[in-house]
């Protein structure tokens, strides 16, 4: 396995580091500044107006669409080369994903049209999308199942004619506030008598078709994430849209939520390992400058012990990471099946070590606003959930090992 950076890679990263230093870094303090003033005018889900700016700064460096390795919409880089830029996007996660239209929950759901989608879905909604024109949100989750299990989704899909009628609720449908976000991919039932696995199906469902209710924004730690569209809790009552607009074939829901989530877990990751980059610098800094008991905080064993476990859990992280955008390049998300579960469990393990550590050494600067250190640790613990919980990942690694002793064990 080489994991060393390609050349068009390298390129990326140098560009990437150029636009965090010269546009994104400068931008964080307005950004914040108007989300404030969006809130204090009554509309806290609305876009601050620098994101256009950023984005077209992005798009002028081609630094755009980088996520999907699909040549014929994305950039066609490879995982492998994508995991690296990924970091350094998560060195500033409330701007650099979006400003290069790099964010979830469009990346996801820009890679199940582009898999799964027909021509037309492509042209009506993938199209606006690639070109950041609109947004999108993904419904799956629900708060009346234990969503970690997804073959419990409730929500029904049921055709009637020329239409499905869709009927559920649903939340965690990150982004679904905002104005833009015009389409939902919805995953429900649509044959409660098949196979476990086949019963589920998913289907798009433009925002403004009725029966279709945003009924509020799920906190996050207190944090509403207004600026990037909340995460919307939705009712779908019965709901009519086309036919046609079902992604793929019935039954084949599960299927496509598995491989919408593989490499978005790349991007996860590697975003949650630069979050955890970006707070060891800010630890090792406020250490440096300053002093407690007489001498610089950097002097204190502890701290140093903090320093180098934080630098150990990332660099392990990363390789795993890395480890596993090499197997989906080579052979698949189903080749890297146990390496995708494990980094689910090891990079937020590691960034929210770091983060929390960095609190610590920041003490109650850490945990108030003046830092993004507060923000970063409760996004990183809300990826020990997101995209399954860390047990349903360590089950998963653990079937596959016993997989492998029994199959030695037979030889």
């Amino acid at each position: 396995m080489d994991f060393s950076p390609s050349a068009r890679c390298q390129e990326l990263m140098a560009a990437t580091r150029a636009f965090l230093d010269e546009v994104i870094y400068p931008a964080e303090p307005v950004f914040h500044r108007q989300v404030a003033e969006n809130r204090a005018a009554g509309e806290p889900f609305q876009t601050p107006a620098v994101m256009g700016r950023l984005k077209e700064a992005a798009r002028k460096r081609g630094l755009w669409n980088l996520f999907l390795p699909d040549e014929k919409f994305g950039a066609g880089l490879p995982v492998l080369d994508y995991a690296p830029v990924a970091e350094l996007t998560g060195r500033s996660p409330e701007l650099a994903p979006e400003a290069m239209n790099c964010a979830a929950p469009d990346t996801g759901n820009m890679e199940v049209l582009a898999l799964f989608g027909t021509p037309e879905q492509q042209e009506r909604w993938l199209m606006p999308l690639l070109d950041g024109r609109i947004r999108s949100c993904f419904s799956m989750t629900e708060p009346d199942v234990a969503s970690s299990d997804a073959t419990n989704i409730d929500a029904r899909i049921t055709r009637d004619g020329a239409e499905y009628v869709i009927n559920g609720r649903k939340w965690w449908s990150t982004g679904a506030l905002r104005p833009e976000c015009q389409i939902a991919i919805v995953m429900g039932v649509t044959d409660p008598g098949a196979e476990r696995h086949a019963r589920h199906s998913m289907i798009l469902v433009p925002l403004d078709t009725p029966g279709v209710t945003v009924q509020r924004s799920t906190s996050v730690f207190g944090y509403d994430d207004a600026a990037h569209g909340g995460h919307g809790e939705i009712t779908f009552a019965s709901v009519r849209v086309p036919a046609d607009n079902l992604i793929g074939e019935p039954g084949s829901g599960f299927a496509i939520a598995q491989a919408r989530l593989g490499p978005g877990r790349i991007h996860h990751c590697m975003r949650a390992i630069g979050m955890g980059e970006r707070a060891l610098e800010l630890m090792t800094s406020r250490v440096l400058e300053r002093t407690a008991f007489g001498q610089p905080l950097a002097r204190q064993g502890v701290i140093r012990e903090w320093i180098a476990e934080s630098r150990l859990a990332l660099d392990q992280a990363r390789l795993l990471v890395l480890k596993t955008a090499w197997l989906i390049d080579h052979g698949g998300t189903k080749d890297a099946a146990s390496e995708i579960a494990a980094i689910k469990v090891a990079a937020p393990r590691a960034a929210s070590y770091v983060i929390d550590r960095a609190i610590q050494a920041y003490g109650g600067a850490g945990v108030s606003a003046d830092t993004p250190l507060a923000a970063m640790w409760a996004a990183v613990r809300t990826l020990h959930l997101a995209d399954g919980p860390d047990e349903v990942h360590l089950r998963s690694v653990a079937r596959l090992e016993l997989g492998r002793a029994r199959e030695r064990l037979r030889g």
